[in-house]
């Protein structure tokens, strides 16, 4: 395998048009790069910041048979690779002097490719302690505990409490939240679809957003409960009304990304029909 059989691009459109039936070809463990390159497409490549995105296949024999994408500035997220194929990524973009954070990808991948980027490009890597686990729904169960309440989509009545709900999950999982409301159309959540869970008496007390359906596939992102109303049956209830709706709506796939090392959230999601897929992890690069 060569280097030079990875193709590397700017262009979406470009990208799209050779992997685009790749990734559609298993839209669980690339749910990642659907979602991505679907933002590029409708949005432009300055969707995720003024630093153009790089985009990349390897194609052997004709067919395309791995993927990876990177924002603007981002962590590396290659699809599922060998450790001869994270290779000859690795040799690829150090020829051609890409500096690179650190890269994120399904576990024994993105290990292939930190080593990989050592001896290329005289990185250290370190492994994040944070663990995320794939999961793709089943089918799906009632959630227990049941919830009194309803389902009740997101307005823009509801902006204001929407935007404190995500400010308050990005400080429990340690992501950035802009300091005011005029940073929210860069948001990763400004682009989904929110559903509120309500009591009977219509307070809302979860939520769960999705993204937009991209090759028959949804993802569901974020799940929050405010703390002092967790552990009544509330998370449950707002996530198995979000995935019905998407599989209502036509989805064929269903998806999370849930912390392995929380058991609640783990069992919760079983519980309720999501069958484990594949476990992600980041390796930083110094």
């Amino acid at each position: 395998m060569r280097p030079d059989d990875w193709h590397l691009t700017e262009d979406v459109d470009a990208f799209l048009a050779r992997a685009g039936d790749f990734l559609r070809s298993r839209p669980d463990l690339h749910t990642m790069a659907l979602t991505v390159t679907e933002t590029l497409r409708a949005h432009g490549p300055g969707a995720y910041g003024a630093e153009a995105p790089l985009l990349g296949y390897l194609e052997e024999s004709g067919e395309v048979r791995a993927a990876f994408h990177r924002r603007a500035r981002g962590l590396l997220s290659p699809t599922v690779l060998t450790p001869e194929q994270a290779d000859a990524l690795a040799a690829r973009l150090a020829g051609l002097g890409h500096v690179l954070p650190g890269v994120s990808a399904e576990q024994h991948t993105a290990a292939a490719f930190a080593e990989a980027w050592r001896r290329r490009a005289g990185a250290t890597p370190a492994l994040r302690t944070q663990r995320v686990r794939l999961y793709r729904l089943g089918t799906p169960a009632p959630p227990d505990p049941h919830a009194e309440g309803r389902a009740r989509r997101v307005g823009e009545r509801d902006h204001e409490h929407l935007v404190r709900w995500c400010r308050a999950f990005t400080a429990d999982v340690g992501e950035d939240f802009p300091a005011d409301d005029a940073g929210w159309p860069g948001t990763r959540f400004a682009a989904k679809r929110f559903t509120f869970w309500e009591t009977p008496d219509g307070t809302p007390v979860s939520m769960a957003g999705a993204t937009p359906m991209v090759a028959g596939h949804v993802r569901v992102d974020p799940v929050y409960t405010p703390a002092p109303l967790r552990g009544r049956g509330y998370a449950g209830a707002v996530t198995t009304a979000v995935g019905r709706a998407a599989l209502a709506a036509g989805a064929r796939t269903v998806v999370l990304f849930a912390d392995p090392a929380n058991p609640t959230s783990t069992a919760l999601y079983q519980r309720i029909g999501y069958d484990p897929v594949a476990e992600f992890t980041v390796y930083d690069f110094t």
